[in-house]
Order: C-alpha cells, then structure tokens, then sequence
C-alpha cells in the first residue's frame, strides 16, 4: 500500500516537473505490481489526466507555456495517437514491452551522454 503511494506520488512529481513519470509510473505497475504492460499503459493514461490538467494551471501561472507552439505539438500528438492504437491491434503485448524498453534505454543513453548546452 504504501509503495503504490510513494509511486503515485513520485510520478506526479516527475510528471509536473516534465520528467516524464508516466514512464515511472508504468515501470512500477510492470515490475512491482506485475501488471500486464497494456494495463499499465491504460492505467497511466487515467493517472495522466489530472496530473496534466493541474500542471497544466500551475505553468499557465508561471507563464511556461508557448501556446502557439503546444497547439502545433498537440495536433501531432493526436495524429500520433491514432496512428499509434491502430498499430497496436497487431503487435503482441511482450513487443509492445520491448519497444518501451528500448526507448527508455535510447533518452536514457541520450541524456547521460548528451552535453548541457545551458
């Protein structure tokens, strides 16, 4: 119980910070919780709604936001979905397990050895 509370709150933390704790979120429902991946993946899509919507209040606030360039990003994003779930209908679960590992490892490698350019 108290894990699923730590992970909750871990990832709405990371989330907010744009960490992307989604991605915690679903590792913890995989590997600790031994939900199936397309699960977990549902489940932080619920999760994301009320994150993102408060986080979205608190950047607003703090004038974060380039509106016209989120605007172009969301209409991707939303190509992007669609695309997405369709491909989905005919790879297997474990491969959709896989690709996400991949794609952790690449932004991991990618952020570990990128140079900071601040």
């Amino acid at each position: 119980m108290i894990l699923n509370i730590i992970a909750g709150v871990l990832s709405g933390i990371l989330g907010a910070m744009g960490f992307g704790g989604g991605g915690i979120l679903i590792l913890y429902l995989t590997m600790f919780r031994n939900l199936p991946q397309l699960n977990a993946q549902g489940i932080n899509l619920i999760f994301f709604i009320p994150s993102a919507v408060l986080a979205l209040v608190l950047h607003t606030k703090n004038k974060l936001i380039d509106w016209k360039t989120a605007f172009k990003y969301i209409g991707y994003g939303l190509v992007g979905v669609i695309l997405g779930f369709i491909f989905l209908k005919f790879i297997e679960e474990n491969t959709v397990r896989k690709i996400f590992s991949v794609i952790l490892i690449l932004m991991g490698l990618k952020e570990l050895f990128s140079k900071n350019k601040n």
